[in-house]
């Protein structure tokens, strides 16, 4: 099973991430600048112009402020109705 970056889960990880980093007040600017990325970063993973390795998903929830756990636990939550 491979997702595309712009299948369903795919999907609901981007707008996951987004909710999250808006919740905190937080613009794309704010977040890349505590990865010590460019913008354009998260831009390109918000977007679904690129995927986000398990180790990226758990630093950009940390600079969101967030316990991984809790971020994934949501997720799951998000995608139990998912039959992909």
């Amino acid at each position: 099973m491979r997702d595309t970056l712009r299948s369903p889960r795919q999907t609901k990880l981007r707008k996951l991430l987004r909710d999250l980093r808006e919740e905190r007040g937080l613009t794309q600017a704010d977040v890349a600048a505590r990865l010590d990325k460019p913008q354009s970063f998260v831009a390109k993973y918000e977007g679904g112009e690129r995927r986000l390795s398990v180790i990226e998903f758990i630093d950009v929830i940390r600079a969101l402020g967030l316990e991984p756990v809790a971020a994934l636990r949501r997720l799951i939550k998000i995608m139990d109705g998912d039959a992909c």
